[in-house]
């Protein structure tokens, strides 16, 4: 079995948020939103989905900062005082159940070398055997309808 283990993103990297104003946060092309749906609002630091009434900030992240051709950034939701959680090794969160996935396998030098498209509710099994190919050094998950970025997996 191969083992590994989800990364949600540190929320120290986005406490300035919360002392911006909106015209600081409007400059910055960031936008401070009232979650409206369950689910549908997914955190990247939690990797939870944001409840009714929470307040969550829209943002654009350098999620894959590579000296590659992949390198990318896209849009994230980051939930207002939430720490960052922390996943068991194998432990996959609950809101990937519910989603149609992508996710994309990178080599130590960050190039691009597996992709597929699966229900989330097979995502751990798929993971493993992802990790079954020794050049593949981490995996992004991503929402893949949207295609947005939801978190890294890497060898455990």
């Amino acid at each position: 079995m191969n083992n590994f283990k989800f990364e949600a993103l540190n929320d120290l990297d986005f406490a300035y948020l919360n002392h911006l104003s909106e015209v600081e946060l409007a400059e910055k092309n960031i936008k401070k939103l009232t979650v409206d749906k369950f689910p549908g609002f997914p955190c990247r630091v939690t990797l939870e989905d944001a409840k009714v009434g929470e307040h969550v900030f829209l943002l654009n992240y350098d999620f894959h900062n590579v000296n590659s051709p992949y390198k990318a950034s896209g849009p994230i939701f980051v939930r207002i005082d939430h720490p960052t959680k922390m996943y068991e090794i194998n432990e996959v969160p609950i809101m990937f159940n519910h989603r149609l996935l992508s996710a994309r396998g990178y080599t130590k030098d960050g190039m691009m070398f597996f992709a597929d498209v699966f229900e989330g509710k097979f995502l751990k099994e798929n993971i493993q055997e992802i990790f079954e190919n020794p050049e593949i050094e981490y995996v992004h998950i991503h929402n893949a309808k949207p295609g947005c970025f939801n978190c890294v997996v890497k060898r455990a």
